[in-house]
């Protein structure tokens, strides 16, 4: 009792703290002038009016989601908009609107961010607004339904069972009138309130109804104090947005010295810096330096980012899941430990009366059982007595001591029956620690009862009867002794053992904190699949938040525990590293669950307790937790690959920069030229691969991983456009000849970064790149668009040139690529070795340990994966060489023959990319890449027929036969590609 009565204590006095003593004396009984609590008529429409003027409304209202200005201010008012957006007014001044494609896609961009989150808000505004509570009050002597909002002071509140008290209130009438205060205090059991009690704000009635005066309300109330106070912490953690505006800040730095450097190199080579005044070629100068400054903008980044988060808070409302903060998508996917509470989570919060286990002999005993359950103020235990044990024998009552949560017992003395005084109550708070005692009857029957996951009480009896001194002081009589232990058993959810389940699967690992009996919380946790022994008593933890850490790993199941007591368990999981998710629906449990970084509340909950939290369970379905943390998980692994695309372009645009500039070389692309590679390679493409399925678990060091792949990938297309453009000006190439090779090199290299980061493709991912490969064969084919982007045939030795380069480039950035799947690698081991996977009931270390192993192939299987690379990249050579060949054809055979060769290589690509997948085991590669391969043959026969019966061409036929019978005919590769059989790749980053 002690303990539950200091966590009260404790939780009200912080509540002092900031202003609000709901317990100080009493609450003031007295109200305005004119107003008298007794007043049953509750107030007229003037009175109401004159408190509304005074400001003595309930109005506190706690967003739901980002205001319309953050939405806006986020997506447009930007550092690089800034940069952007002059850019473009530079070239519109200049009369180079051509070149100004950019800012088009820069308003786009941060059109559609709007649009998309002001969509999200739509959805989650409407949905907060439609699971908003009502308020029942009585004015002018009409009970009416209003808005928690327009309740005011001295309102009288008329509540019944079902009830939310939107105010802090003195209750006027009562009939039975009980409100469970559990999210005050942590128990389960209701309170019984009369005339004079305080009622306050968040608290639920449960059974009866009376009415209620508001006292304290909007901001002044006990709940909304709270949530202020609450309200006081930071903004939940987002790694993917830390790490982004950490990009955008390098980038930002560099941008002013890089553009300068730029731009003296540009002047210099259009004559210096006079003479290219002096001459107007200046203008050239600065679009080239526009150019190159553009291109290491990561704009997109940042849309793809909000767009995913949106979408992501979009798709949770659908499943009735509100969402506060939209970066708390993201936080679902780095959670590693979720602390559930037993009640209302693993629980359905129902109980009922199981069996009564007697253990003296004394007359009377059901007959007292059955006033209890039969009194008019019963609890929801006591109701569980009524079927059980009906009245046979009316009683009549001399003394009584009601039941209350702090005591846990409640005690009567009848005017007939047997003599005494009849106590019914918690065990171990009427008979203190005898109750947990094995060695005595009444402690072995308790701690064996309660070990099964039963709830106890005990029916206790002393002869001598209550007296009016005993119920001034709510003091037992002497010489109870133990007649009845009762168990109660709560129904467990049917979802939880499968959500808890899908945790255990995804590595993630759960505590359960309760205030009841640790045995029979552990009890329910092994009742739906937990692997625990006992619960481990709260009131033994110590003091120290670095021992409170360590035996947080070791136990799984905690008992007993206080409000205060569950924010210094979520603090103590953090300090030891991990990521921690906190469910509650009480007061109590408000700090808890913002000091947690992803929180989550049950919409039966406190309104101070959503307020905090990041996501609301609407439903309060347990079973939306794995779809919660899946979406979340979809978000992150997704972005991760978008970022490698945006990134690789940022580091790529930065060392042309730097390489033509140090080189004093004219930038080898026009603004528009760059929209091409821009819009088609990473732009559109990122759209798509941003919201696509995936369940892959997040692993820590997002932007490590990142930039890993994207700075050497980066630097070799850097590399590889500066080796051609010192080529191509050797060969004597045109202006629009260089430009001309330079585009197509970055587009088809780009392509290629696209296709290797998509691994394992799907049909979605290979109908995303087969179309942006054909919209760049149509703007490289189509002479209105040739002229505008002023794309120029480089000629046969450029051509040449293009080819040499972009198979240089593409082997490359295989390299890198490979280098870069083993460096993750090793990441994940040393991530499963890391002390946040040696948490009892988690599969994180073991899960992390075999997704790193990947599995072993037969040998038919290597060799058809092995065929298939080369015959992909055969059939992309052939593909060049039929583009290549239409250097030598008559004028009316040019297009037939450069798109049989585009059409070669994009399908000599896809089967390379579907090599990948056919690697992982992937019985849809096997399919897709039957298809392919069979249109090939196609392809492969035309061009023979064109090219007059070439060898190449026929032995590249062949190939592409011989590949779909490796992979359709070895009996090993039907066992390799049956469902559920994978080279498990540990993570979308690989």
């Amino acid at each position: 009792m002690a303990v539950r009565e200091g966590a009260a204590h404790g939780l009200l006095k912080r509540s002092c703290d900031v202003g609000v003593c709901p317990y100080s004396d009493r609450m003031d009984q007295t109200t305005v002038e004119g107003t008298d609590v007794g007043d049953v008529r509750g107030l007229s429409a003037s009175a109401v009016a004159e408190r509304v003027a005074a400001g003595q409304a309930n109005a506190f209202v706690a967003d739901s989601s980002r205001s319309a200005w953050n939405i806006v201010r986020a997506n447009v008012f930007t550092l690089f908009n800034g940069i952007v957006g002059a850019c473009f007014l530079v070239l519109l001044l200049l009369g180079r609107w051509q070149d100004a494609l950019f800012g088009v896609a820069a308003l786009s961009n941060a059109v559609i961010g709007c649009v998309q989150e002001f969509r999200a808000k739509a959805a989650l505004d409407r949905l907060a607004l439609l699971n908003a509570p009502r308020a029942r009050v009585r004015r002018d002597g009409v009970d009416v339904e209003i808005a928690p909002a327009e309740v005011v002071r001295d309102d009288l509140l008329v509540l019944r069972a079902g009830d939310q008290v939107p105010a802090d209130a003195v209750v006027a009438s009562s009939r039975a009138l009980q409100i469970d205060e559990s999210m005050l205090t942590g128990e389960s059991d209701a309170v019984d309130k009369r005339p004079g009690d305080e009622a306050l704000s968040g608290s639920i009635v449960v059974a009866g109804e009376g009415t209620a005066r508001a006292a304290r309300v909007g901001a002044e109330s006990y709940a909304n104090t709270f949530a202020s106070e609450a309200k006081r912490f930071q903004l939940v953690s987002s790694e993917l947005r830390t790490s982004i505006d950490r990009v955008l800040k390098w980038v930002g730095w560099g941008i002013g010295p890089i553009g300068l450097l730029v731009l003296n190199a540009q002047m210099m080579v259009a004559g210096g810096w006079v003479r290219a005044w002096q001459q107007g070629t200046w203008s050239q100068a600065v679009v080239n330096t526009i150019a190159a400054l553009t291109a290491m903008i990561p704009l997109g980044l940042v849309l793809m980012t909000s767009i995913a988060f949106a979408v992501g808070a979009a798709r949770l409302a659908s499943k009735r899941v509100l969402v506060n903060e939209l970066p708390a998508v993201e936080g679902l996917a780095r959670v590693d430990v979720i602390c559930l509470d037993k009640t209302g989570t693993l629980t359905a919060g129902e109980i009922r009366f199981d069996a009564a286990l007697e253990l003296q002999p004394i007359d009377g005993w059901r007959d007292a059982l059955a006033w209890y359950g039969a009194a008019d103020d019963a609890n929801a235990t006591a109701q569980c007595l009524r079927d059980p044990f009906p009245v046979t024998t009316p009683l009549g009552v001399a003394e009584r001591i009601p039941f209350s949560s702090a005591r846990k017992w409640s005690a009567v003395s009848f005017a007939g029956g047997a003599a005494g005084t009849w106590v019914l109550g918690a065990p171990e708070m009427v008979f203190g620690d005898t109750a947990a005692d094995p060695a005595t009857e009444l402690g072995e029957a308790v701690t064996r009862l309660a070990s099964s996951g039963r709830r106890t009480l005990v029916l206790a009896h002393t002869a001598d009867p209550l007296d009016a001194a005993d119920v001034a002081a709510e003091r037992l009589p002497a010489g109870a002794v133990a007649v009845a232990v009762l168990t109660f058993v709560e129904a467990v959810r049917p979802d939880a053992p499968e959500a808890l389940a899908y945790f255990r699967e995804q590595g993630v690992a759960v505590r359960v904190i309760s205030g009841d009996n640790p045995r029979t919380v552990a009890a329910i946790a092994r009742e739906v699949g937990l692997d625990v022994d006992e619960g481990y008593d709260a009131r033994g933890l110590p003091d120290d938040d670095g021992e409170l850490g360590r035996i947080l790993e070791e136990h799984t199941v905690f008992g007993r525990v206080t409000p205060d007591q569950k924010k210094r368990m979520v603090t103590a999981l953090q300090a030891r590293g991990h990521v921690v998710a906190m469910t509650g629906d009480g007061v109590n449990d408000a700090l808890a669950i913002k000091t947690a970084d992803i929180g989550i509340a049950m919409n039966s909950g406190a309104a101070a307790t959503k307020a905090v939290a990041r996501l609301v369970l609407l439903d309060g379905r347990f079973s939306h937790l794995p779809s919660v943390v899946a979406e979340g998980r979809q978000v992150i692994a997704n972005i991760e690959r978008v970022s490698m695309l945006f990134l690789t372009k940022t580091a790529y645009a930065t060392g042309l920069a730097v390489l033509f500039g140090a080189l004093v070389m004219e930038f080898p692309f026009l603004p528009r030229q760059l929209s091409i590679t821009d819009g088609l390679t990473i732009g559109i493409p990122a759209f798509f691969l941003a919201l696509l399925p995936n369940a892959q678990r997040y692993v820590p060091g997002f932007l490590r991983r990142s930039l890993s792949f994207a700075i050497p990938a980066g630097l070799v297309i850097a590399v590889a456009l500066t080796l051609y453009t010192r080529a191509a000006m050797s060969l004597g190439l045109g202006v629009e000849q260089l430009r001309t090779g330079a585009t197509v090199i970055l587009a088809i290299v780009a392509i290629w970064v696209l296709t290797v980061l998509s691994r394992p493709v799907t049909r979605v991912k290979v109908l995303v790149i087969g179309a942006m490969f054909i919209a760049l064969t149509a703007i490289f084919t189509i002479p209105a668009l040739g002229q505008f982007f002023q794309l120029q045939d480089p000629g046969e030795d450029g051509a040449w040139l293009v080819t040499g380069v972009v198979i240089a480039a593409v082997g490359a950035i295989e390299i890198v690529r490979f280098a870069h799947r083993r460096f993750v690698r090793r990441m994940l081991r040393e991530s499963a070795r890391s002390p946040r996977h040696g948490l009892p009931g988690s599969a994180a270390g073991e899960a992390a340990a075999t997704n790193v192993v990947a599995l072993r192939r037969p040998l038919l299987v290597t060799v058809a994966v092995v065929l298939v690379y080369l015959g992909g990249l055969a059939n992309t050579a052939l593909g060049v060489l039929v583009l290549l060949a239409r250097y030598d054809m008559d004028a009316e055979d040019i297009l037939p023959v450069s798109l049989v060769g585009a059409a070669t290589i994009l399908l000599g690509l896809l089967t390379v990319a579907g090599g990948s997948s056919l690697a992982r085991g992937s019985r849809l590669a096997r399919t897709l890449l039957t298809v392919y391969l069979t249109v090939l043959v196609i392809l492969q026969a035309f061009a023979l027929a064109l090219t007059e019966l070439d060898p190449t061409i026929a032995v590249a036929l062949l190939a592409a036969v011989a590949v779909v019978a490796a992979v359709w005919i070895p009996p090993t590769a039907r066992h390799y590609f049956r469902p559920g059989v994978s080279a498990a790749d540990p993570s979308p980053m690989i």
